[in-house]
């Protein structure tokens, strides 16, 4: 159906639609249709959604016929799981696509479907169905004024949360797709942190998905879904941290705790999605910064040391390798700096044993950021503003980084720096850009590298101590 603007080409060619010379009975343009033709266009404007093609009509009979499909289904056997037809599933479906479409949106909330939908989730036996609705109210919320209006419905709000419940991955993910768009409205984000904190189950259940599905886009949604409640509300954190499993949780018995869940399902995505390691690395790196948190992950019987093989492993065997040219840190860094954040904070708890791999991987990390720089200094093709936008972006995985390299250093022994010079992670060219770094606020770290330095390497010693006047009369503990 094609939409028209009920004006002939010639009326819109003129001054105003519609106008003819006044007072005079000679016309200047092509007499108009018939009278029928014109109650046809009027016919399909008003039933046009909007200034859209789609017809109010056809949504109306399809919103009917999926009402009588769930009433039929009330009349079944109470145990048994109901097929959609191919015809209404595609129908469905097809307002499932229309619904991205603000005019659409806004029609649906005016004609109450948001209410229409609730009552078929809260009766459907048929999981694709139950899917289909919430995507269809996923894409409503994507608009302000409808996400507000949904997040106001009490009772929709509810029998969503009671959906992270639900064992159909394709409805859990249409669930946290809605869930993550609703957080992400400043205006009602309040509203839904609100409702979360009342429902302890959902704790629960997001913690069994994580620790249990194998689904990689479901574990990617629940993962960002998490990292956003723990950005935003920082005492729900800390309660899903160290509250203790509810008693009306159904999976109480084999759940696991946030810390583990979020280990679990990280390690999953390790080999079928990295890129989504982000979002579980940040919410790891998120519990570090409180002491609920961290004792999560450090008590007696936590995680703490498998999250830190786990990390290690990702940094020393899949980022930022020898190989690799120094601009990987552009595509790297949003994943480089939350793991390198947890791993310090890690090993200031845990005391850590530092192998040679990761003190290798955060001396490259220093190297590669100061080739980045030389390189685009001498290339000079990026507007001076460009190259500060992208500098403020590298800023907190550089200085995670060296506070790190620093703590390393201060226990740094004899032998550990042996290895990683005989291996070749300490050259001339990575020790000078390491330092140059460190310098002038962790000084007291490289004196303590220069003073070992000149029993292990006295060349590189005096080169350093020549190129950044250091002493080395201080020394630290040992690793």
């Amino acid at each position: 159906m094609e939409h028209k603007d009920g004006c002939s080409q010639e009326e819109v060619d003129g001054d105003s639609c519609g106008s003819s010379t006044a007072g005079s009975p000679v016309m200047d343009r092509n007499p108009s249709p018939p009278p029928e033709e014109d109650e046809t266009e009027a016919g399909e404007e008003a039933d046009a959604i909007g200034e859209t093609v789609y017809s109010k009509h056809w949504l109306f009979s399809t919103l009917t016929r999926l009402i009588q499909m769930v009433t039929d289904q009330e009349s079944g056997p109470s145990d048994s799981s109901v097929e959609l037809t191919d015809d209404l599933e595609e129908d469905l479906c097809r307002v499932w696509d229309m619904a991205m479409d603000k005019d659409v949106a806004v029609f649906l909330q005016e004609f109450k479907a948001p209410d229409i939908l609730l009552g078929v989730i809260a009766k459907s036996r048929s999981p694709r169905l139950t899917e289909i609705c919430v995507g269809i109210l996923g894409n409503m919320a994507c608009f302000h004024d409808t996400c507000v209006s949904l997040s106001q419905n009490s009772d929709l709000c509810s029998v969503l949360l009671l959906l992270l419940g639900d064992n159909d991955p394709p409805t859990l993910l249409e669930t946290c797709r809605l869930l993550l768009t609703c957080l992400s409205q400043p205006d009602v984000a309040p509203l839904w942190l609100e409702r979360i904190r009342q429902q302890p189950a959902v704790c629960g259940s997001l913690c069994f998905i994580m620790s249990s599905s194998t689904n990689v886009d479901l574990l990617v949604k629940v993962g960002e879904l998490v990292d956003k409640l723990f950005d935003e509300d920082e005492e729900l954190m800390k309660s899903w941290v160290s509250t203790p499993a509810s008693d009306s949780d159904p999976n109480k018995d084999t759940q696991q705790d946030m810390a583990s869940s979020l280990l679990e399902a990280a390690t999953q995505l390790r080999s079928e999605s990295p890129e989504a390691l982000e979002v579980y690395l940040h919410s790891l790196q998120l519990l570090t910064t409180v002491e609920e948190g961290m004792q999560a992950l450090v008590s007696d019987g936590a995680c703490g040391r498998e999250v830190w093989t786990f990390v290690c492993k990702i940094v020393c065997e899949d980022l930022c390798q020898e190989e690799d040219p120094p601009l990987i840190l552009q595509e790297q860094k949003a994943l480089l700096a939350p793991a390198l954040a947890l791993l310090s904070a890690l090993h200031s708890s845990l005391q850590t044993t530092i192998s040679t791999e990761l003190l290798g991987s955060l001396i490259r990390i220093l190297q590669f950021n100061a080739e980045w720089r030389q390189s685009r200094t001498d290339g000079n093709s990026e507007s001076e503003e460009s190259q500060k936008e992208e500098d403020e972006q590298l800023k907190a995985l550089v200085e995670t980084t060296a506070e790190f390299l620093s703590a390393v250093l201060m226990q740094l022994n004899k032998d550990l720096l042996s290895a990683i010079v005989k291996e070749g992670c300490l050259t001339e060219r990575s020790c000078v850009s390491a330092v140059a770094t460190l310098v002038p606020q962790h000084i007291t770290a490289v004196q303590h590298l220069v003073s070992l330095l000149s029993e292990v390497e006295p060349k590189l010693a005096e080169i350093i101590k020549k190129d950044f006047s250091i002493s080395s009369n201080v020394s630290g503990g040992n690793i």
